[in-house]
């Protein structure tokens, strides 16, 4: 199946799409199945199930009329890998570096701003004190059942469905603050994108080669294909992930792994010979076979001062900022 979420009047809501319809599922289940996406996946498997027996009768609406936000609005936690031999190696030839043994002796994982998430079609800002904004062509997963020291051979249960992810970074930012020995910190945390689907799991079984899924990741900027590569090139697959990412802690449902950037994925890989850093008005796609397209536009960032709300506290984040499809 693939969910999306999407915005009506003040709520944001749980989507099946069926063609080029979208079915609410909360309306369309009478109440039965949640609003949101959280309530959704953690009900796992017997919400699946309740899914499947949906009908158009109520609640539907045409996928092109819809503002899309992340799938996965507030995701519990973001945790991101480094998992792609070839990036590795190609970042770190570029700055005249090797991959490190211990990059083989087990996946490694920062984690990134889960209260920063946006989603397709959502304005992309300039981060301040940045001229080195860089995409990241990612696949990420969604945990959908909880469960500590999971082993490797069990860990594909755990998985709930996949999204495309763009994590998106601030090169110069995460340059400068990584020399501390920390990070990245600011390079990372003021926006990572998913979406615009969330496929379950089931639904990419026809691309299965053993352990692996066949698929095609792309990204062009402006029309023009700059990144291509294929998940089944990873070196460390989701279940090792999983399995790393659970060792002494308990991963809940609402959890996202993402895998790191496939080879070729960035344009720190590609350097300015082949594309400079991405500016105010470039259109970033990345495509995931099975996953859809994600599409941002970057924006100029507005300058302002810090206002404080009439009792002194921050104002409240801004609503979902996306534009209709």
């Amino acid at each position: 199946m693939k969910l999306v979420s999407f915005i009506v009047g003040d709520d944001v809501r749980a989507g099946l799409v069926s063609g080029d319809r979208v079915i609410d599922i909360h309306q369309a289940s009478g109440g039965r199945l949640p609003k949101e996406m959280r309530g959704l996946i953690e009900l796992g498997d017997e919400g699946i199930a309740l899914m499947r027996e949906l009908s158009a009768l109520t609640g539907e609406y045409a996928l092109s009329d819809l503002a899309l936000v992340s799938p996965l609005p507030d995701p519990v936690s973001i945790r991101d890998f480094y998992a792609f031999e070839d990036h590795v190696r190609n970042a770190r030839q570029r700055r005249g570096l090797a991959v490190v043994p211990e990059w083989y002796e087990m996946p490694v994982f920062y984690f990134t701003n889960h209260m920063s998430v946006t989603g397709p079609d959502a304005p992309i800002t300039v981060p301040k004190g940045s001229a080195c904004l860089d995409y990241e062509l990612e696949i990420s997963c969604v945990i959908g059942r909880k469960g500590k020291d999971i082993p490797v051979e069990c860990a594909e249960d755990h998985i709930y469905g996949y999204m495309i992810m763009n994590d998106w970074s601030a090169r110069d930012l995460q340059r400068e603050e990584m020399k501390v020995g920390l990070g990245p910190a600011k390079g990372k945390d003021f926006a990572t994108t998913f979406g615009p689907y969330l496929v379950t799991r089931d639904e990419l079984e026809s691309y299965r080669e053993g352990d692996r899924l066949d698929l095609e990741m792309t990204a062009t900027v402006n029309g023009v294909l700059l990144s291509k590569g294929n998940y089944k090139e990873i070196h460390y697959t989701f279940s090792a992930m999983i399995a790393r990412a659970s060792e002494n802690v308990m991963l809940i449902p609402g959890e996202v792994i993402g895998s790191g950037t496939v080879g070729t994925g960035c344009l720190l890989e590609l350097g300015e010979e082949v594309h400079p850093w991405l500016v105010p008005g470039d259109v970033v796609e990345l495509g995931i076979t099975g996953l859809g397209i994600l599409k941002n536009t970057i924006s100029a960032r507005e300058e302002r001062d810090h206002v404080l709300s009439p009792d002194g506290d921050d104002p409240p984040q801004a609503s979902y900022d996306v534009q209709k499809r």
